[in-house]
């Protein structure tokens, strides 16, 4: 079975893991401070706080940006449901804004209609968390001017884009952003077998996402409110979570931090491939300008809705495991029950209704490549 997504782990990340647990601290050691480092150095955010998952990512970044009861979060029905659930954790209501089709990302017309409408109806939103669907980013500039001209702090969603570009620069500069959010569960960039980041330029912002991430314990004498009885002491001036990364997990990130341009150009080949495979079928391919910028995460085709269901069973027959991203929050059980239902977000309902993921990681081969191509071309034959 050819698997849609599949991490890839060698000699170098073993021994890092193993250096950790036969001669270092398992946790809250050198191991994470040093991958928080080297993840600002490779996107060229100013600050970076690993923790033990991106949802707890999106938790505390939503914590650190005050989200709270009686605030809206907004973000696209067409992601993973831990975007929408972080800004609920909080206590906030979840709305949405529609895809452009051709992106499949948040359509900055139907954010700036949204606005318009909910600045006369006072419930603009506290927050907007923009998500880089399948590793291509957003317009984060236009984003970005929006959400200023309304007041709107800024989250990016980058789960799936860890690698990728965007005006020249790495995706998790947060250049537009307050925040930026990544995954290292085991089917994404890299992985360190679960684990997630908060990157940030602003210390301030970055600071109060760790005291979420800790307990709400801390020594710094800027947060205490009296002095400390001594140096073992501490204070907990927040309710705050245990989402600690690991040294190990930490420990085999670095190590995969330093295949990361490697992994991408090898996802960025094997696009440019299925692009190649796959350009006669009767079937809506991605965005062809993602080729060059995207980390490609996924590789999403669109097929017709009627024939999905067989085709993914046909596939599945011929040994490629495909899958689909997504089903649209919006119409998940917890959220229909919010009030919720078909219609609301008709671009992101149409895509939802075609669209399938084929197999796609650094270590596919041209074999398994050919052998996708050849058992989708064999359902339109």
């Amino acid at each position: 079975m050819i698997p849609y997504g599949k991490h890839q782990i060698e000699n170098d990340d073993i021994e890092a893991v193993v250096d950790v647990l036969e001669n270092q601290f398992i946790t809250q050691g050198l191991q994470v401070p040093a991958f928080e480092e080297a993840l600002t150095k490779y996107t060229g955010a100013a600050y970076a706080l690993a923790v033990n998952s991106a949802t707890s990512a999106l938790h505390v970044a939503c914590k650190a940006l005050n989200v709270g009861p009686g605030d809206w979060v907004w973000t696209t029905p067409i992601t993973f449901v831990a975007t929408a659930n972080a800004a609920r954790f909080c206590g906030a209501q979840v709305d949405f804004v529609d895809i452009e089709p051709s992106s499949r990302n948040i359509c900055a017309k139907a954010l700036l209609k949204k606005l318009i409408q909910a600045e006369h109806a006072g419930t603009l939103p506290k927050v907007l968390i923009a998500v880089h669907f399948a590793g291509a980013s957003c317009d984060m500039q236009t984003l970005k001017t929006l959400c200023d001209q309304y007041g709107v702090k800024l989250i990016e969603d980058a789960c799936h884009a860890l690698g990728g570009d965007y005006q020249n620069h790495k995706i998790g500069s947060c250049r537009f952003s307050d925040f930026t959010i990544f995954s290292f569960h085991p089917v994404k960039s890299i992985t360190t077998g679960e684990g997630g980041a908060v990157l940030s330029n602003s210390e301030a912002l970055i600071k109060k996402a760790a005291l979420f991430a800790k307990h709400g314990v801390t020594k710094d004498p800027e947060l205490l409110e009296t002095p400390l009885d001594g140096p073992w002491s501490y204070q907990q001036v927040e309710l705050g979570f245990n989402y600690r990364m690991s040294d190990l997990q930490a420990a085999l990130g670095i190590s995969q931090l330093n295949k990361l341009n490697a992994f991408i150009a090898r996802r960025r080949h094997k696009a440019f491939v299925y692009h190649g495979l796959l350009a006669d079928l009767p079937i809506q391919l991605p965005n062809a300008d993602m080729l060059e910028q995207s980390a490609w995460h996924l590789y999403a085709i669109e097929v017709d809705a009627q024939q999905r269901l067989p085709l993914y069973e046909h596939l599945w027959q011929h040994g490629v495991q495909v899958n689909v991203h997504y089903s649209p929050v919006h119409l998940q059980p917890y959220y229909r029950r919010l009030g919720f239902s078909e219609g609301d977000f008709p671009h992101a309902e149409a895509y939802a209704a075609k669209t399938l993921t084929l197999p796609l990681f650094p270590a596919m081969t041209d074999a398994e490549q050919n052998a996708v191509a050849n058992a989708l071309r064999s359902w339109y034959q």
